[in-house]
């Protein structure tokens, strides 16, 4: 007889196994993160602070105009449902104007923060390192989502104390925390949408854009379902917006809703696992489609690869600030004869918006919402300047270079790329928001001087561009440092009067050097001197990039 050997049989993986590893990457993660985490906390805090004192101090007039510009299409889809209208206190403002606005940044740190740790790691191939030890194959996302909740929570906490602190006691320490908590889980759905994007898709980009396709879809459904009926009809309720919206804070506190929330971040973690379990390491469900063994002549430059590389997100972005800037243009009206009221007993406001004189005070009030525009395409550049640092941290530029392409002139087409992005974009806002104030009898200022913003803010931008570049050409460790000078000029170009601060400190701010209003014809030697600075960094970056050794992971 003959014997047979069986090979023993392999023990199926427990649920325990799959999870092993996951205290020690939740503090991984925290370290990791923990100067990318704080920023993002000091920052909303900062901004529900900043939000609650302006308010306060614009007086009970300001804010019934406020009440009345919220009841229009047009305040609908920019704020949400308009619970506690008739009675428009500070805290019925926050939640009706900054709920959307609020639960767009959480859910962007959400997605980001999810993909960060999950399918870029494995799209690295960092994440095959990381498993080589006792880690469990659901141990990396469980530790994205478990270190997501508790950054989200410390926001939610530290954001309703600053709330309740900033008002004077004026808003009630429970609906503080009704508010900052339900925007924080709408935001983690979000977030959960993302770790089934990861289990979907095999790039990281693919599943950042599927999560903030996510918040475009539940804008665009809380809007029209509010649009339909006042304080939101069925359509509202499948947004998780809406559901933060819907806990009525500062008017009728209820709970309930945020059940909607948590019940929707399990059900999609439970697909992400069960999807998760049904792919191979490193792929996604959906397989990538094989592209030509040739590529066309469009795509045999650098410069044409890098634009290949941007043009989704600079669509995307172009389109929401079209939307968005138009919007703001159609409210003008409204909002200018609210403001010009508001003025005449606020002693702050006439100091950021230049007087009481409606011409004067439109003036400044538009430099206002163009310093905004400014800004968020400042920060467009400098996210998108680190796309050649991820290309070199992946080790893609390497290859790249190996091949007949000099450094600078790789370099050079991402710079190009992004800074005549940087341009178009500055452009869609300020003619978007032209449109819209003429779309509603807004004919002044005219077409010229929107003109003139657009060109001698294009020039300042190309100045964030270049120190954002040349950081990271010469000091890659310390690339992030441009934000500094983001904020400051910021705080700078709005509350520069207000403070007082000295010419040399206000000189530090590129967008200082424009002219103050709509009515002011930008100085020679002012735009010479913010295109030489420019230049001189750009050059810097393209110099520094040439000299130092490539860091890829």
């Amino acid at each position: 007889m003959t014997a047979v050997a069986l090979a023993p049989a392999v023990p199926r993986p427990s649920f325990g196994s799959t999870l092993s590893g996951t205290g020690r990457l939740v503090r991984f993660m925290l370290r990791r993160d923990r100067v990318r985490l704080s920023v993002w906390t000091l920052s909303v805090v900062a901004f529900y602070a900043y939000f609650a004192v302006a308010l306060d101090a614009m007086g009970p007039e300001a804010l019934a105009g406020r009440a009345l510009v919220m009841e229009t299409p047009a305040g609908i889809v920019m704020g949400g449902p308009g619970y506690g209208i008739d009675n428009y206190t500070v805290g019925v403002a926050i939640a009706n104007e900054g709920i959307t606005w609020v639960v767009l940044a959480l859910g962007i740190m959400s997605v980001l923060h999810v993909v960060r740790h999950t399918r870029a790691e494995e799209e690295s191939s960092r994440s095959e390192l990381v498993r080589a030890a006792p880690v469990g194959r659901h141990a990396p996302a469980v530790a994205a989502v478990i270190t997501l909740f508790v950054v989200n929570a410390v926001i939610a906490v530290v954001s309703a104390l600053a709330l309740y602190g900033a008002s004077g006691e004026a808003m009630p320490l429970a609906d503080s925390f009704g508010l900052t908590v339900g925007s924080g889980l709408a935001a983690m759905v979000f977030g959960a949408v993302a770790v089934v994007a990861c289990q979907i898709t095999e790039h990281g980009r693919g599943a950042t854009g599927i999560g903030l396709a996510a918040y475009g879809l539940a804008l665009v459904l809380r809007s029209a379902g509010d649009i339909q009926e006042r304080h939101g009809s069925l359509l509202s309720w499948f947004s998780p917006i809406g559901w933060a919206q819907q806990m009525r804070a500062f008017v009728d506190l209820r709970w309930w809703p945020t059940a909607l929330s948590v019940v929707a971040i399990l059900v999609l973690l439970v697909l992400g696992a069960f999807l998760a379990s049904r792919r191979d390491f490193g792929g996604g469900l959906v397989a990538t489609r094989g592209g030509r063994a040739d590529a066309p002549a469009s795509l045999r430059s650098p410069l044409a690869l890098a634009w290949r590389q941007q043009r989704s997100a600079f669509g995307w972005t172009a389109l929401g600030m079209a939307l968005m800037w138009y919007a703001s243009g159609t409210l003008l009206p409204e909002i200018l004869e609210m403001g010009v009221s508001g003025a005449e007993d606020n002693e702050m406001f006439q100091a950021v918006f230049g007087g009481t004189d409606p011409a004067v005070f439109r003036d400044g009030f538009l430099s206002a919402m163009m310093l905004f525009a400014a800004l968020a395409c400042a920060a467009y550049a400098i996210v998108m300047s680190g796309r050649a640092k991820a290309e070199e941290t992946a080790g893609r530029a390497e290859v790249l270079l190996a091949l007949a392409v000099s450094r600078s002139r790789w370099f050079g087409a991402h710079l190009v790329v992004v800074g005549l992005s940087t341009v178009v974009l500055m452009a869609v806002s300020v003619y978007a928001m032209w449109a819209g104030a003429v779309q509603v009898g807004m004919d002044e200022p005219g077409l010229a001087a929107y003109t003139d913003v657009f060109w001698t803010y294009s020039v300042a931008l190309l100045v964030y561009l270049g120190l954002a570049a040349a950081l990271y050409a010469w000091v890659p460790r310390f690339a992030s440092a441009v934000w500094l000078l983001l904020v400051y000029s910021f705080v700078v170009g709005m509350f520069g009067a207000v403070f007082d601060l000295p010419e040399g400190a206000e000189a530090i701010s590129p967008l200082n050097w424009l002219p103050a209003g709509f009515g002011e014809a930008p100085e020679t030697a002012s735009m010479v001197g913010l295109g030489a600075v420019a230049a001189v960094l750009l050059g810097l970056a393209l110099l520094g990039f040439r000299w130092r050794d490539l860091q890829s992971s």
